[in-house]
């Protein structure tokens, strides 16, 4: 499998995707080197115990106070050891109110929630994970070698400072004693040097703060397993040598400077990025995939659409759900999903079929470096899963809720709109003495509170014994409305007539009379102009006399 990374840095962002064989798997957006958090130290005050959720809120000075749970609180502890070793100790006896503790984040803060901490601090280095407060020796789970894993636990053992742990990266496959005794020379000057500002320091306040996106992508991502890595930004691409000559130079011959205008356009990234913020996702087959992305899980449907198959249904099943497996793997990582995730596959009758998929999608899953769980499937035939979610999805990057509809991504219906703006109307109809009123709408609601030939307005003025202006007006969005009363024979001229008989105006006719073809349809602020002779002139602007002007509409000639 080729795997490359492609850097596009800019002033305003720094863009990384990791792409396989030429299809982007991983994309990483910095905007800021503040807006990263994750990795973070810093030094807290503890402002809230809460014996009830067995947590507590510390005060880092963010805008909202960080949640540590007491299985993070809890001091030496085994990683190993999970939650069982929490069961019988009370988040009371480790931390008191007004307590300052060094926290590290480890989880952004996303929507209403603030970040999550802990004081178990871990220091990336490029081979090894060094652990000032636990004593621990950890083996990547990717190195999969028995005999591997043993020398390297006993390289670990010998280069770890006393009290400390330290876990050690996959990258580390193959390594000597030197490099991690280089690894460890770096990583224990750091912790003395944030030790030192945290005995120097009151809190809240930063400690250490993580490297820029770039440098965690040498560290975390550039190994020998990637083929190339281009950049298209000289000075970073000097930044990229020179780091590389301290960590590996070795893997200076993979990198690459491109100065093209638009390197993501260029490698097909942009296109994938628009189609990752899409729900829909077509497979090659034509079926399709829907990923709903909720706050307490993402679900993810699948369907044949297009594809018939051509053998028999199971079959076409078959390979639909084989094929959205492989997509659904690549779509976590490229979108960056994270917590429970539910898969509805078609469902399948055979028991191997459903064995099948759920082996392709396992093995699919193992690309992923970020820690992913399969639990099986459900009765229902569901594929539960979870994913670690660090930081924020592609979506919560680079979108924010419609400020229209308020993040529930739809909005209420012409028809909707116009039978709550009725009550408003009857409501006002009841509390006004004005003999007018004046209703200003989308036009597809204005359209439907008129009806056709003006049927609903008549019926309107009927039931309120109210003379109703309703206006059309392309600027409202469609859940918008003015209803306004109108008092004096002037303020109703001035505000429901847009035009004056023997007026000449400049109008474009936009579509030919529905019933009346020779004359043309133009709009003034959404009010009609039937303009007489116009029905052949759509597209143009024209100058016409205002000859008659109704309520609704006004007559005009071409002059």
């Amino acid at each position: 499998m080729l795997k490359e990374i492609v850097i596009n840095a800019r002033d305003e962002e720094t863009r990384v995707a990791v792409l396989e064989d030429k299809i982007p798997v991983e994309v990483y957006i910095e905007r800021s080197p503040n807006q990263r958090l994750v990795g973070n130290i810093f030094k807290g005050r503890v402002e809230n115990v809460l014996p009830g959720m067995q947590a507590a809120f510390v005060d880092i000075g963010l805008e909202k106070n960080a949640f540590l749970y007491v299985e993070d609180a809890q001091p030496s502890r085994n990683p190993e050891a999970g939650q069982s070793s929490t069961l019988n100790i009370n988040i009371g006896d480790i931390l008191k109110q007004g307590q300052e503790i060094i926290v590290q984040i480890v989880k952004e803060p996303i929507g209403t929630k603030g970040p999550r901490v802990t004081t178990h601090i871990t220091l990336p280095g490029r081979y090894l994970v060094l652990m000032p407060t636990v004593d621990y020796v950890g083996i990547s789970r990717r190195i999969e070698s028995e005999k591997e894993r043993e020398r390297l636990k006993e390289l670990a053992g010998r280069v770890k400072p006393e009290g400390m742990g330290v876990i050690v990266r996959t990258v580390a496959e193959g390594v000597c004693e030197e490099e991690f005794n280089q690894d460890i020379v770096l990583l224990t000057k750091l912790w003395r040097k944030i030790q030192s500002r945290a005995a120097n320091c009151s809190a809240p306040n930063l400690l250490h703060r993580d490297l820029e996106l770039v440098q965690r992508m040498l560290r975390d991502v550039f190994s020998e397993d990637v083929d190339r890595l281009t950049l298209d930004s000289r000075s970073e691409y000097e930044k990229v040598l020179e780091i590389l000559d301290i960590i590996d130079p070795k893997l200076k011959l993979k990198v690459f400077l491109d100065e093209r205008e638009n390197i993501f356009e260029d490698y097909g990234i942009s296109v994938e990025l628009e189609r990752a913020l899409k729900r829909r996702v077509w497979l090659k087959c034509g079926a399709y995939l829907v990923i709903d992305q909720a706050e307490a899980l993402t679900a993810i449907d699948v369907n044949t659409g297009k594809f018939v198959g051509s053998t028999n249904l199971e079959d076409t099943v078959l390979r639909t759900n084989l094929e959205a497996a492989v997509e659904i793997a690549r779509q976590l990582r490229l979108r960056n999903l994270g917590g429970i995730i539910i898969i509805d596959f078609i469902d399948m009758v055979e028991e191997a079929h459903r064995n099948q998929v759920l082996a392709t999608l396992e093995e699919e899953i193992k690309k992923d470096k970020t820690k992913t769980n399969i639990l099986g499937i459900t009765q229902l035939g569901l594929v539960e899963m979870t994913r670690k979610k660090v930081r924020p999805s592609l979506a919560e990057v680079v979108q924010k809720p419609c400020p229209y509809c308020e993040g529930r991504g739809k909005v209420l219906s012409e028809e909707t709109v116009s039978i709550h703006i009725k009550t408003q109307i009857y409501q006002l109809a009841r509390q006004t003495m004005a003999d007018t009123i004046l209703v200003e709408a989308n036009p597809m609601v204005a359209a439907r509170l008129i009806g056709a030939g003006g049927v609903n307005l008549r019926e309107l003025e009927q039931k309120t014994g109210k003379n109703l202006y309703i206006r059309g007006n392309a600027t409202h969005h469609l859940e918008q409305v003015t209803i306004k009363p109108l008092s004096g024979q002037d303020e109703v001229i001035s505000q429901t007539l847009p035009v004056k008989p023997g007026e000449i105006i400049e109008v474009k006719v936009e579509e030919p009379h529905i019933s009346n073809p020779h004359d043309g349809i133009a709009r003034m602020d959404g009010f009609i102009i039937d303009v007489e002779g116009g029905g052949c002139l759509v597209g143009e602007w024209v100058s016409v006399e205002v000859v008659k002007v109704h309520r609704t509409y006004a007559k005009a000639r071409l002059v």
